[in-house]
């Protein structure tokens, strides 16, 4: 693989989109209590450049970067790319690094790794030594863990999980935590750990390089270590804990590390999430005790504010999970042309290119898609043709309107796996992650007679011969109007 620009850690991270225009240094104080959290909030929703908040009071010599990967084009500097770089350039990018061979992360001494310039352990371990926010107003509590990698071992097979598991900070020694049953730490726990009274080894990497944060979200079978490496061109560099044998990120800005206890919880939430509204009520929840805080000088905590669209939970399962399923798709032989999640739907809408060869094509994309580990995060399935964009919402809306027949284009799949985040769930499904799932299928049947049945699309593209089109696009200014963005 040819050598890549990405930053290594968080620091290069913030300086590149500072360079950029795509990170602003406030250097004004600013309070953990919601005020940090509220400027978070806003950049989001006018997707404006991330705050790097350098000043925050009651906690010298800390900082904040927030919102880190809420656009596409913090997205693109993460992989070392132009930032003006299109989403279907970024996808490719992806794509291509992801089916390149893995790269094994490297285990470094501890004496060289940035996070442990400051270690923590036994009396000296206290979470309010960090500066957690407040990130919406009324919250249940300070989380801790909004934008991090939670890292544990499968105690069996042996294998490295990171999954991005929201933390709030009960006291000093306490975290808690919504964990999802069908998440790969909610089955090692319900598979091995609980039945069996034993406490989990884990460890919160918080201040990651974006692409450790990206691979800790991605929902690929590739290890998230090994991933990171793909992403990045080069091995990533782990250290070992201080007080179990799990590898961090030894870049990282905050390393937390502890046991989840199987015999005891405390209250979390409730919590903004990625939905935008606050679906989870405040309940006993998967509770983390804390033996050892470590950090880097004058360490940076990053916040992802969730909530109406788009943060970066949004946009980043919007890429990878779309990503993904067209992995999946085109190993099982469907011509799709593409797979893409807009942010705006809170990764709940798969849309789905594709060349409609043969009968029931749409149908077996969702059952493919509903089937796989990707399931739980969506619920519903768009099936468009290899002529619409499915980049372009209001192509892809206006296929959705005209194409998908109310009777026979709707097909509705009940009693499915779900998430206890959905709004529209009922309270007892959201407690037992029970779900529903439909498949709006918009392609014209495939018997059809393509030049008498299939309505004609009428639009600029579709309508005129190609150099009608350009003589009109290449005059555009010239008859007065503004260039076309």
């Amino acid at each position: 693989m040819a050598k890549i620009s990405a930053p290594k850690n968080n620091r290069e991270f913030i300086e590149a989109c500072v360079r950029s225009g795509d990170a602003v240094r406030i250097r004004q104080e600013v309070d953990w209590d919601n005020e940090a959290g509220a400027i978070v909030r806003r950049v989001c929703e006018l997707g404006e450049a991330a705050p790097f908040m350098e000043n925050i009071k009651d906690y010298p010599g800390f900082s904040y970067f927030g919102a880190p990967l809420s656009t596409y084009r913090r997205m693109a500097i993460s992989l070392g790319m132009d930032p003006a770089s299109t989403l279907p350039q970024i996808g490719a990018e992806y794509l291509k690094r992801t089916n390149s061979e893995p790269i094994e992360p490297v285990v470094i001494d501890r004496r060289d790794a940035p996070c442990k310039e400051n270690i923590l352990l036994g009396d000296d371990v206290d979470l309010t030594k960090l500066p957690v926010p407040l990130v919406h107003d009324g919250d249940g509590g300070r989380y801790v863990g909004t934008w991090h990698a939670v890292i544990t071992r499968h105690p069996v097979r042996g294998d490295v999980n990171w999954g991005m598991y929201r933390q709030m900070m009960w006291d000093g020694r306490t975290m808690s935590g919504a964990v999802f049953p069908f998440s790969d730490l909610g089955k090692a726990l319900t598979d091995y750990y609980l039945p069996r009274g034993e406490g989990c080894p884990f460890a919160t990497a918080i201040g990651l390089s974006p692409l450790a944060a990206m691979a800790a979200c991605a929902p690929s079978p590739i290890p998230e270590p090994e991933l990171c490496g793909m992403l990045s061109g080069e091995a990533v560099r782990l250290v070992k804990c201080e007080t179990n044998d799990l590898e961090v990120p030894a870049d990282a800005e905050i390393i937390i590390e502890g046991m989840i206890l199987p015999d005891y919880k405390v209250e979390e939430g409730p919590f903004g999430e990625y939905t935008g509204y606050r679906t989870s009520p405040r309940d006993f929840r998967v509770t983390f005790r804390v033996d050892a805080i470590t950090y880097r000088n004058n360490a940076t905590m990053t916040i992802s504010n969730m909530g109406v669209p788009q943060d970066e939970g949004q946009l980043l399962r919007s890429f990878s999970l779309g990503l993904e399923l067209e992995k999946l798709l085109k190993s099982q032989g469907i011509p799709v042309t593409g797979v893409y999640m807009h942010p705006r739907s809170t990764h709940h809408m798969m849309i789905v290119g594709v060349k409609p060869t043969y009968a029931g094509i749409a149908m077996q994309i969702a059952q493919l898609a509903f089937g796989s580990k990707l399931g739980p995060w969506f619920h519903m399935v768009m099936v468009v043709d290899d002529q619409t964009d499915i980049f372009n919402w209001d192509e892809v809306y206006h296929a959705f309107c005209t194409r998908c027949n109310p009777e026979r284009g709707i097909h509705v799949f009940k009693n499915t796996t779900g998430t206890a985040l959905y709004p529209h769930a009922t309270p007892h499904d959201r407690k037992y992650s029970i779900g529903s799932q439909v498949l709006f299928d918009c392609l014209w049947p495939v018997d059809w007679d393509k030049t008498n049945d299939v309505p004609s699309v009428v639009s600029f593209k579709k309508v005129y011969p190609q150099d009608i089109q350009d003589k009109v696009t290449n005059s555009w200014t010239d008859y007065g109007f503004k260039p076309v963005k």
